[in-house]
């Protein structure tokens, strides 16, 4: 079944059984997610746009994004509850709805198809990112490029460019060459 079927079916169960614990809406810049802590929250991105992404010595590395309709998490910290080194902020002002792991574990653990569905999605986020590695390590910049804008045409719009470099793993001006050519 399609991901983005599961994952409709699983936002609109929690809608249905009021998980979400509260609303929260972030200004452009501001962090839902500190390098270094711990948090086990889901997020519903109701408007706006986030991005996930760690510090390196020398510049900030992007790992994905989230935007309107999209679930958005701490994905190490949420399964593992450490601390973790993501970093997850607003590109520009977003409101988001909080469901609580614990509420959600238990929704889950009460509906087997629900969890199947969880389950699925967990698989499809894994072999997504597992890609985007296999690209990172052994495809060009246009291949990378190419990839992403057939897959997520709506990053290009959403997203400024400079994130969207950094996801490629390329620079502004590689990114800028590519999108001319």
């Amino acid at each position: 079944m399609d991901s983005k079927i599961l994952l409709k079916a699983l936002l609109d169960c929690i809608v249905l059984k009021r998980l979400w614990s509260k609303e929260v809406t972030l200004e452009r810049g501001a962090y839902l997610k500190r390098e270094g802590t711990t948090d086990t929250n889901l997020y519903f991105v109701k408007e706006g746009s986030l991005r996930v992404f760690i510090l390196d010595e020398t510049d900030e590395k992007t790992i994905r994004f989230g935007y309107k309709g999209d679930l958005i998490a701490s994905l190490d910290s949420y399964i593992t509850g450490k601390p973790s080194p993501l970093l997850i902020q607003a590109i520009r002002k977003t409101e988001i709805k909080v469901i609580r792991k614990i509420d959600f574990m238990k929704m889950l653990d009460n509906d087997k198809e629900l969890k199947a569905s969880w389950t699925q999605i967990l698989g499809v986020l894994l072999i997504g990112s597992m890609e985007r590695e296999i690209d990172i390590l052994t495809k060009s910049p246009q291949a990378r490029y190419q990839r992403v804008l057939n897959r997520s045409p709506r990053l290009f719009q959403e997203i400024p460019n400079k994130y969207i470099a950094s996801y490629l793993n390329m620079t502004p001006e590689t990114l800028s060459r590519l999108k001319k050519s």
